[in-house]
Parts: structure tokens; C-alpha cells; sequence
């Protein structure tokens, strides 16, 4: 991530309502599209281990 500018994913399209990220002082922000004031910062590390969890699965609802 070189640029400083907001990244969304491209599975997004047109949509509005889609988280993005983007490179900030050695950190990583994170924020919801719709909610641009809210921004959550993390460590490369902390983000990498967010990602490993989402992929695996962990985070997802079952009823």
C-alpha cells in the first residue's frame, strides 16, 4: 500500500456501504465508507492477524 489515499475492495463495485483502507504513519486505518469519521488504526501485524481470522472464518455468526 504506497498510496495515501482510501482503497476499497473491488468485490465493493458501486456501493457505498464497503470498508477501506489505506497506509498512515507506519500504520494501518481502516474505516466504513458510509461512516468516514470513525477510523480504526492498527499495526501491519494486528491487520495481518484480522485478515488470517476473517479467512479462516472466525468471526462468523452462526445461529
Amino acid at each position: 500500500m504506497a498510496s495515501l489515499t482510501w482503497q476499497k475492495s473491488t468485490y465493493s463495485g458501486a456501493n457505498n456501504d464497503c470498508l477501506e483502507v489505506r497506509p498512515a504513519n507506519g500504520l494501518v486505518e481502516l474505516r466504513e465508507s458510509d461512516d468516514g469519521d470513525v477510523i480504526l488504526r492498527a499495526t501491519a501485524a494486528t491487520f495481518a492477524d484480522l485478515l488470517r481470522t476473517i479467512k479462516a472464518g472466525e468471526l462468523d455468526h452462526h445461529a
